[in-house]
């Protein structure tokens, strides 16, 4: 699909200008908010604006143009995200530099004045950053963005990331070797990516809007731009665009703003004021393009046939009167997509994909698209169908039963959102920032929008809605169509404008009003009685057994007001399958779409509009298991949501129409690139073609249905050891209560989970040492190479944590012999996994994804990598570079009711897992470079492993 920039529409919405100052307090009297500090809304591109920023907030600028944005924030606790962003990306490439801002994000890694190349990586690293999740880029059309993660809110550890960030902007080197080896990187990483769906939206985007500068920049670049990129002109570039007046910093964290204001101004204010060109327009796109068709076809592509046309972009202030328009518009949208929805949940739904949307492309046009994808041969029917509805909401307008569900929702979003508002996290004000950074709105806080909201939502009628979409819409007369799958349709282009022709002609009628019921569960006998009611003293979880066998764990925290995780744990899971019947729980997560006994999951959907519920379930190794994050107020309901899934399963046929009519299309792209051809080949290379672990025909996949499943998980559903977990902000004495009348009246459950035969816990690897070749139907020039060994299960905990850092270190190895040393790859890989159900199985890879010419070299450089750390050991320093982020990553994980919930979720079933999981700083600290060293010799000998490469099926030419 085309790059769209949605309309911003602040579900952080709403605030009038005197709320943005007075909020009401805990009694309801209203209280003068300190208001942000240094804010000034011409420096931000929002003179515009009739809004405050919510307190808290500082802002500011220094003398050469740099601004800056800061929030202390203490969710998670002494942690901080630090991000630059440089308003410069792949639209301010001129013709001989396409690829070059992302290729300067990529030399910011590799060597400035004060960090020599190939130490910032691991200086992070040091300090406990892991490269990719804590240490990270990325390059868009518009800007570049840099990004830390610190682990701990320390001053040091800050200063260290601006004099990063500062070395980024202002201090890189462009070594000339240094140029080289990332440039076999990035050519890496851009063969990675050159995959059915990327060519298929570049030409898209190529399509709708031909003669825009967007279409000519997507960012990987060319290889003939990218070959001949040099040190020179990198560093051109990065001093054309690398500026203070184009550079943003933000720091939201738990840090005092005047530390962190301070330390911004000692690191950057030396950096010499400049200007920088204007940032090109995305455009030109020609408001008056119609008529015009294409076909693209590709064997992997799924059938979609796109209809749109192009208007004028509307520049949008962030007015008190704009945001309401922007509400009207997303209520209209969200009706739509509800009926859209529903038909798609059809047992026999007319699309398998559908969307239809007004959307910006960036500020140089609007577009109107609608999008239907289909079975093969199936297009007319699924375009005429979107077509219609389209034009019924923009003919006819909403009912006032969709305007009621869909306001339900949203006053549900903003009351949850004032009621969190205290703990937010770091990430949702870093997100706040650079809608303020970017121009687009200034964030006025969850109390003020809630208190708009509840202003406008009078003003939300079926009448508003219709006009306000039929004021952003752009007709659809003579639309631009673009067909896209495997095969031609039948009767080409000329059939194609037919349908859609004839779809736009016809008369379409009104929508009927439909009816919303009452929830039919919320009686599941009388309630039960506990039996067990102990507390874990070290980590305060309260554990209970109520007589019929199920298990209660409640885990109270300030971590995030006004929210509960919730987590359903059932006896079961794939250890229900076998040789005989491999995909007896296939459709396990397809339970909740095929709804409740007296509800359909449509239904459902509008009897809990406004309501904080949910309710999917899914197959673990040898659990079932069903997760939902709700509010204290939604609490009890969620319990009877799950109890209903959980005693009376709908298994109506309509929650398997969408995947049976995907299975076609699913199995024409496997294979269609390395990734997916080892992802099909890999469990029958390891498991020898045990058929639990290995794709089976399509047939077989149509063949399943809900009686198939019913058949394998009835008993557990009814009688299967449960255990439920509570973490967050909720009473315990109510929580109590609640699960007493739901799970706790149900009938008697087994009191344990099953230990289950030794047969059924047996998974093999192998014993064939070789190499396997699978073949791709990708690009040519793409190859993927393997390495596996078996190891052990996870009852070792010492060998565990061992094997854990040890693939730490490998990692750390490899990336720095195949991508730093060599560029071959843009990302090497190492895992350790081991089972918790299948006994003494577990598995040890390595790999890369490289050039097919390159195949030879990566495969001896790993072999030597291997045979280096076995005969030689890691060094002190790569030992620490892999521990440290794994030690920060342990210390926080109390920090989160997410991390709460891994110990909470089996503290009765898995007891023994609790002091593991305790223990594993301990474990990890007390590992030594010998004891890798050895344990690398033990299991990781180049000689016995099984080696995959994955091969195109066409030889370069």
């Amino acid at each position: 699909m085309p790059i769209l920039r949605r309309a911003v529409l602040p579900i952080i919405l709403l605030s009038s200008p005197l709320a943005a100052q007075d909020a009401a307090g805990e009694n309801g009297v209203a209280e003068v908010a300190e208001p942000a500090a240094g804010w000034n809304p011409a420096l931000w591109d929002l003179a515009d604006s009739e809004f405050a920023p919510e307190a808290a907030w500082r802002f500011g600028q220094l003398d050469n143009g740099l601004r800056y944005i800061i929030r202390r924030n203490d969710r998670p606790e002494n942690t901080a995200l630090v991000r630059m962003e440089i308003a410069a990306g792949s639209l301010d490439e001129r013709e001989e530099e396409l690829g070059f801002a992302h290729f300067v994000e990529h030399m910011a890694f590799n060597g400035s004045t004060n960090v020599p190349e190939g130490e910032m990586v691991k200086l992070l690293e040091r300090l406990g950053l892991a490269f990719g999740a804590d240490t990270n880029a990325s390059t868009g059309m518009e800007r570049t963005q840099y990004k830390l993660d610190l682990p701990r809110a320390d001053p040091e550890l800050l200063d260290t990331a601006l004099m990063l960030m500062r070395e980024t902007a202002g201090e890189l080197t462009f070594d000339e070797e240094a140029v080289a080896r990332e440039r076999g990187v990035i050519l890496a990483e851009r063969r990675t990516r050159n995959t059915y769906a990327l060519r298929n939206s570049i030409d898209s985007l190529e399509f709708f809007f031909p003669e825009s500068r967007a279409a000519q920049r997507i960012p990987i670049g060319t290889e003939e731009t990218l070959a001949a990129a040099d040190a020179a002109g990198l560093r051109a570039f990065w001093e054309r665009e690398y500026v203070p007046s184009d550079t943003v910093l933000v720091v939201v964290g738990d840090f005092d703003p005047d530390l962190v204001e301070a330390a911004i101004t000692d690191h950057f204010a030396d950096w010499q004021a400049a200007s920088s060109p204007d940032q090109p327009s995305a455009g030109p796109v020609e408001s008056a393009d119609r008529g015009r068709e294409a076909i693209y076809l590709d064997p992997a592509l799924t059938e979609q046939v796109t209809i749109g046309r192009t208007g004028v972009w509307i520049d949008r202030p962030d007015t008190e009167t704009n945001r309401r328009d922007t509400l009207l518009r997303a209520v209209g949208n969200r009706i739509l997509g509800r009926r859209l929805q529903r038909l798609q949940r059809s047992e026999d739904p007319p699309f398998r994909g559908v969307s239809a949307a007004t959307s910006n492309f960036f500020e140089a046009a609007r577009s109107t698209q609608l999008m239907a994808a289909s079975e093969e041969g199936r297009w007319p029917r699924a375009i005429a169908t979107v077509i219609e509805e389209y034009r019924r909401m923009l003919e006819h307008g909403p009912t006032a039963g969709e305007i009621a569900e869909q306001t339900a929702n949203l006053r549900t979003a903003f009351d949850n959102a004032r009621a969190n508002a205290a703990t937010r996290s770091n990430a949702a004000f870093t997100a706040e920032a650079f809608r303020i950074a970017r121009g687009e709105s200034v964030p006025t806080g969850p109390a003020q929008d809630y208190a708009l909201y509840e202003r406008y939502e009078s003003e939300i009628t079926p009448e508003a809605v219709l006009a306000a979409m039929r004021a952003d819409a752009i007709a659809l007369d003579d639309p631009l169509i673009r067909f896209s799958g495997r095969v031609a349709p039948e009767g080409g282009l000329g059939a194609v404008r037919a349908a859609v022709d004839a779809a736009l002609r016809k008369p379409v009628s009104a929508p009927a009003e439909g009816d919303v019921g009452q929830f039919a569960y919320t009686d599941f006998g009388p309630p039960g009685t506990i039996v067990e009611d102990e507390r874990i003293p070290d980590l305060g979880i309260r554990t209970l057994r109520f007589a019929n066998g199920t298990m209660l764990n409640l885990k109270t925290t300030d971590l995030s007001d006004d929210r509960v995780m919730v987590r359903l744990t059932l006896d079961g899971g794939k250890l229900l399958e076998s040789r005989a019947e491999p995909l007896a729980v296939e459709l396990t997560p397809l339970l909740s779409a095929g709804g409740l006994g007296r509800h359909s999951r449509d239904e459902l959907q509008s009897i809990l509009a406004g309501r904080s519920v949910g309710a999917s379930f899914g197959a673990g190794d040898e659990v079932f298991v069903s997760n939902a994050t709700t509010t204290p107020g939604d609490l009890e309901l969620q319990l009877q949501l799950m109890a209903a899934y959980l005693t009376d399963p709908g298994y109506r046929a309509e929650g398997l129409g969408p995947w049976k009519r995907s299975l076609d299309d699913f199995f024409a792209q496997l294979g269609r690139t390395p990734q997916s051809a080892l992802s099909e080949g890999l469990g029958p290379i390891l498991s020898d073609s045990d058929p639990r672990f290995t794709r089976q025909p399509i047939e077989a996949y149509r063949a399943l249905d809900y009686e198939v499943l019913r058949e394998a998980i009835a008993d557990r559903l009814e009688n299967g050891a449960l255990e439920i977990a509570m973490v967050g902000d909720f009473d315990e004495e109510e929580a109590i209560r609640l699960v007493a009348r739901t799970f706790g009246a149900l009938p008697q459950r087994e009191a344990q989970f099953r230990p289950y035969d030794q047969g059924q816990r047996q998974r093999s690897f192998t014993d064939r040492r070789e190499t396997f070749t699978l073949t791709h139907g990708g690009e040519p020039d793409q190859a993927l190479l393997r390495f596996y060994w078996p190891t052990a299960d996870q009852s070792d905990w010492e060998l565990s944590s061992r094997l854990t850092l040890l693939a730490r270190v490998v990692d750390l190895a490899l990336t720095e012999t195949l991508r730093e040393e060599l560029g071959q790859t843009y990302s090497a890989l190492s895992a350790s996994s081991q089972s918790n159900a299948y006994t003494g199985y577990g598995t040890f890879g390595i790999g890369a994804e490289v050039d097919v010419a390159q195949i030879a070299e990566a495969r001896a450089a790993m072999v030597a990598t291997i045979e280096r750390i076995i005969a030689e050991g890691p060094d002190e320093d790569t030992l620490e570079r892999a521990r440290r982020p794994l030690l920060e990553g342990l210390a926080n994980r109390f920090k989160t009711n997410g991390g709460w919930m891994a110990f909470t979720a089996r503290a009765q079933s898995e007891e023994d897992q609790r002091e593991r999981m305790l223990m594993a700083p301990e474990r990890q600290e007390a590992i030594t470079a010998a004891e890798l060293q050895a344990l690398a010799a033990r299991y990781l000998d180049p000689a016995r492993a099984v080696v995959i490469e994955v091969l195109p099926d066409a030889p370069a030419s």
